[in-house]
């Protein structure tokens, strides 16, 4: 490092929540690389110490005081080499919690950034939690003056406006944003907006990994002005990149480096569920998982997923047929299965639900059979796979796509039975292609087999919760390209009944889905968390009361 170069560590790390102290351990490990590489600084991304999001858990002083003791020790260990910036919680001496970037530099903590724009939407909660900040200044470490907005800092013009006012030569943006379709070229489109406004170059520093429903894409990139793209990251991975500054008549730029090229969004989506399937087990202390599996598209690509995040080895399936299985469903699991090297168990449902209607019968008498007798065959099958699962301590994994989780074609403590959806968040047509895509595609992060490993048969077949004699979805539901057109424009477009009909859709199937979706919210307030990957997903990015008597007028 001279007065004309300076080289800056980017470290897109996977943080676990809570796990400070881990957590610590890999930024310091960062630190050293970047100590041998001749950095200047090793830059964190946003809240790294305790992990991101940490909800209400960050405003219990005990772990606030924690994680701010980790920090301060960081700043000891750290004390003879490279600057050292990492995202913690800070509690002032009036009791005010802030979102912080600290900065770490000669055994001393040099500075605090503190976050101004505090996000209130979807998934995030900020003003809940925090303080905001006032705008702070930029930090010197060595020949370079570094403004530091702090995620959504960025995302508005201000807070970098009056960095680039106040001497910022380059501006380092920490973030802890999680990943939905498109959400890069968002991310992308705003940081150029930056760069333009303030003629600085934007390093964009992600973390990656999951977090409950939450999926950290990583992808971290440096744009120089001009709007060039010096350097781009991977997704869904960690990343440690040496990025060389030099000082020119225009300013500081970074120098070329690694440019990865990102996936298209079927593989993004795909990956982002097996990392979110695979973190969500291995940060709870999980490592083998287990599911229905029923012959069809949901279960099946579920087994796949699992089959890819933990290897087959980890993941059992479960056949229970009863006498509405047909044939075909008992070799298509049987081909999945197979397919993917999962074990498959077998385990009969007709017994124990001759047993349960016995001891119904007198209280059932006089009452012709119906849904309450085709729910028993779903409660039996969630009672077994709970009982394999408390024996052998895996995770029961739940299948129920979005179209069939926003409508209520679930039976609760039933089918929804488990400790995580991988598929919660994809509707069902995207279902059917991301298991072509899985068939067609293998990438490296796969822990399953290459190849197609759900047979077309399971793909093409129409679709059957196989309750009843010759049952088919449709007979109680939309078909299924109408039902998820309808609900994307409920739920994500947030549209009105009277202006989805304007779009050609018959009123009173719009009227139907509505009040499907309604009544069903007591059952998602149930629901096992999966992974987030449009902008409106179940949990956070939609709060809506269960006890609700409005509907659309329109």
């Amino acid at each position: 490092m001279s007065d004309s170069t300076f080289r800056l560590t980017l470290a897109q790390l996977n943080p676990t929540v809570g796990a400070i102290a881990d957590n610590a351990a890999q930024a310091r490990a960062a630190w050293a690389g970047g100590k041998a590489a001749g950095a200047g600084m090793v830059a964190l991304p946003e809240m790294f110490v305790t992990g991101y999001q940490t909800q209400d858990l960050v405003r219990k002083p005990a772990f606030a005081q924690d994680a701010m003791a980790a920090i301060e020790a960081l700043a000891g260990a750290c004390a003879d080499g490279p600057a050292l910036g990492i995202g913690g919680p800070w509690l002032d001496p009036e009791g005010r919690l802030y979102n912080a970037y600290w900065i770490l530099q000669g055994g001393k903590v040099q500075a605090r950034i503190l976050k101004h724009h505090l996000p209130n939407y979807g998934v995030f909660d900020e003003m809940r939690i925090f303080t905001p900040g006032p705008i702070c200044g930029p930090y010197r470490v060595g020949p370079l003056r570094i403004g530091s907005p702090i995620c959504e800092d960025a995302w508005y013009p201000d807070v970098c406006e009056t960095l680039a006012e106040t001497g910022a030569e380059i501006l380092l943006v920490p973030n802890g944003s999680p990943y939905y379709r498109g959400k890069f070229d968002r991310r992308l489109n705003l940081m150029v907006a930056r760069v333009v406004e303030t003629g600085l170059p934007v390093v964009y520093l992600n973390l990656w990994g999951g977090q409950d429903d939450q999926i950290f894409d990583g992808g971290s990139f440096v744009l120089n002005p001009g709007g060039g793209l010096a350097v781009q990251l991977p997704v869904f991975g960690d990343a440690v990149a040496h990025v060389d500054f030099e000082r020119t008549e225009a300013g500081w730029r970074a120098r070329q480096g690694l440019r990865e090229t990102l996936p298209d969004e079927w593989e993004q989506d795909y990956h982002a569920m097996v990392l979110g399937l695979a973190d969500y087990m291995g940060k709870c202390g999980f490592s083998k998982a287990l599911l229905g599996l029923s012959g069809g598209v949901d279960s099946a690509l579920v087994a796949a997923i699992a089959a890819d995040a933990l290897g087959p080895q980890n993941v059992r399936c479960v056949m229970l047929p009863s006498e509405f299985t047909s044939a075909h469903s008992l070799e298509d699991a049987e081909a999945v299965a197979r397919a993917l090297g999962c074990r498959l168990d077998t385990i009969p449902i007709s017994g124990p639900r001759a047993a349960v209607e016995a001891a119904l019968a007198p209280l059932f008498a006089g009452t012709g059979s119906g849904v309450a007798e085709e729910n028993i065959q779903s409660r039996l099958r969630g009672l077994l796979l709970m009982a394999l699962s408390n024996k052998f301590g895996e995770m029961l994994l739940t299948t129920g796509n979005k179209s069939e989780v926003a409508v209520g074609y679930a039976t609760i403590y039933g089918d929804m039975a488990g400790g995580y959806n991988p598929i919660k968040d994809l509707y069902k047509m995207r279902v059917f292609e991301t298991c072509r895509w899985r068939n067609a595609h293998h990438r490296d992060w796969m822990k399953g087999p290459a190849g197609p490993v759900i047979p077309a048969r399971v793909i093409d077949k129409p679709p059957s919760a196989e309750l009843r004699a010759n049952q088919k979805d449709e007979d109680s539901l939309p078909p299924y390209p109408v039902l998820d057109a309808i609900l994307e424009r409920l739920m994500e477009g947030d549209m009105s009944v009277a202006e989805i009909v304007a779009e050609g859709f018959d009123r009173d199937t719009v009227k139907r889905v509505e009040q499907l979706m309604y009544v069903s919210e007591y059952k998602r307030f149930q629901a096992a968390p999966g992974a987030r990957v449009t902008r409106k997903a179940f949990w956070l990015d939609r709060r809506y009361p269960i006890v609700n008597r409005w509907r659309d007028p329109s």
